[in-house]
């Protein structure tokens, strides 16, 4: 990337060049920050996970002054096929693997990525944590819901920190390279209210809302700020 720049990694890319702070800001799609492949399984090929291979755009990655890594959202059971012959090593796919033991593997992955290939002298890396869903009464395809809620939270909150957190920490803790984490899981707990369900052109009758993406400007300008606050720190 020439000249200074932030690269949000989070298959498209998408630019945004600023000739007054001479600064691009690039924003990338990996779902899993790994490959997304496919395998003969039987007499079909069927889609897989190469949780042993990095994401086939992450040349993009390098040379970057900051880099800011996330992958947790698709990370569940319904995404990932229950981890039925989904997950795949080399030319092996688990015939059932669980969602936390294919995460870990791939994070793996992705650190022996960052620690081989970014110079940490050049680059500063954050790994942003998971956000919340606001779900009421079900999942997103199950009428789960949130129409309700036009206001932040306003009570203490006694939700587990969720798994996938603790392993991020877990993997980052093992890095060679320096990696900061940008913790905004509990704070976004709070706002139930911030989701796009009431606000688009669908009505509140509509079957299937969405309560886990974010409405901008929103609280995702707030996770902005927190990596603001650490670039300005060091």
């Amino acid at each position: 990337m020439a000249g200074p720049g932030v690269l949000d990694v989070s298959h498209f890319a998408l630019f945004s060049t600023s000739q007054d702070y001479q600064c691009t800001v690039e924003y990338y799609v990996s779902h899993f920050l790994v490959h997304e492949s496919k395998a003969r399984i039987g007499q079909k090929r069927r889609p897989t996970l190469r949780i042993d291979a990095i994401d086939h755009g992450s040349s993009r990655w390098r040379g970057a002054d900051i880099l800011v890594f996330n992958t947790a959202h698709w990370w569940s059971h319904y995404k990932t096929k229950a981890g039925i012959y989904y997950y795949q090593e080399g030319s092996v796919v688990h015939p059932q693997l669980n969602v936390s033991a294919a995460l870990r593997k791939a994070l793996m992955t992705w650190s022996s990525w960052v620690d081989k290939h970014i110079n940490h002298r050049k680059t500063r890396v954050f790994f942003r944590s998971s956000a919340p869903s606001h779900f009421r009464g079900g999942d997103w395809n199950s009428g789960g819901h949130c129409t309700e809620a036009t206001v932040p939270l306003n009570e203490t909150l006694s939700t587990s920190y969720p798994e996938k957190n603790i392993i991020v920490e877990e993997i980052i803790k093992q890095m060679k390279t320096p990696v900061t984490l940008l913790n905004i899981t509990s704070l976004s707990e709070y706002r139930i209210d911030g989701h796009p369900s009431i606000y688009g052109r669908k009505t509140r009758s509509s079957k299937i809302q969405d309560c886990s993406h974010w409405c901008l400007p929103g609280v995702p300008d707030t996770w902005n700020e927190l990596l603001y606050f650490h670039l300005q720190s060091k």
